[in-house]
């Protein structure tokens, strides 16, 4: 057969081959990926473990105490599955907590599919492995706040 397609670049190059994506992971098994939200940054290690989950140094529980900004922060893992699989030590700087859970989840989503690629379907499914572009709205001159105006007074 003339039209047998021989190897890999082969296929790369009809068109029809899908990039196989490797697990990436350090010495240590862990992997790492950086998550961001608003003015927030996550900076996120896994590795496999017992659920235990730190940030900046602090238990999850103490770091983020209300039940909501932890839902968040847990949804990549129960989309895919692996609720306490894996050990979580991560450092958020910037914004305000609802920004730095949402950063965190980001983050986590990104190395999950570092960790396994067979999750990133999952997660790009729900939307977990996009980055939130919104933003506060600058202030403009002339406002009070960015659409607010001063109050009007007639005397």
């Amino acid at each position: 057969m003339a039209d047998e397609i021989k190897s890999f670049e082969d296929l790369k190059a009809a068109g029809s081959a899908t990039e196989v994506r490797e697990p990436k992971r350090d010495a240590l098994g862990r992997s790492y990926a950086t998550g961001r939200r608003k003015d927030a940054v996550a900076r996120v290690w896994i590795k496999a473990g017992s659920g235990r989950i730190t940030v900046n140094g602090r238990d999850l529980e103490t770091y983020f105490p209300r039940p909501v900004l932890r839902m968040v922060i847990n949804q990549p893992f129960v989309v895919t599955n692996t609720v306490n699989h894996f050990d979580v030590e991560c450092t958020v700087t910037g914004g305000g907590l609802s920004g730095q859970a949402g950063a965190l989840r980001h983050g986590l989503s990104r190395a999950l599919c570092d960790y396994d690629p067979e999750m990133r379907k999952a997660l790009k499914a729900v939307g977990f492995l996009t980055r939130d572009p919104r933003a506060v709205e600058r202030k403009k001159y002339g406002r009070a706040k960015a659409r607010r105006s001063f109050q009007f007074s007639k005397r």
